[in-house]
């Protein structure tokens, strides 16, 4: 019995490993305003191990990523953009974070689009 139930553990476990994908695309919206937002949000995101890929679109909101699930997952990365002051749909970032973006980059307080001034 001892033998049945340790093999198929064993399978489970397996294949949880398999379900992890080496590369896998997704995307999340993003808060922010400019070029500096941009530049700020992509470096975030690349310093997590596993992020092979970051592009964040101005006008969209939208951070486009490629990760190795196996060694990161997106909270793992919602977690890095709040600590740099970017707000997502599930965490916010702290009011001490955000402090820390540049003036130009309050994107809680305007709603406006500085891409073109950066």
């Amino acid at each position: 019995m001892k033998k049945i139930f340790l093999t198929l553990a064993l399978v489970m476990f397996s294949f949880s490993i398999f379900a992890q994908e080496k590369n896998k695309k997704l995307t999340m919206e993003v808060d922010g305003k400019c070029e500096m937002c941009k530049n700020r949000i992509e470096k975030a995101v690349l310093g997590i191990k596993g992020v092979k890929y970051a592009l964040w679109d101005i006008p969209s909101h939208q951070l486009s990523l490629i990760i190795d699930e196996r060694k990161t997952d997106p909270m793992k990365i919602k977690t890095a953009l709040v600590e740099v002051g970017h707000d997502t749909k599930e965490l916010k970032a702290t009011e001490e974070a955000y402090a820390k973006v540049h003036p130009c980059c309050k994107y809680r307080e305007d709603d406006t689009n500085d891409s073109d001034t950066h």
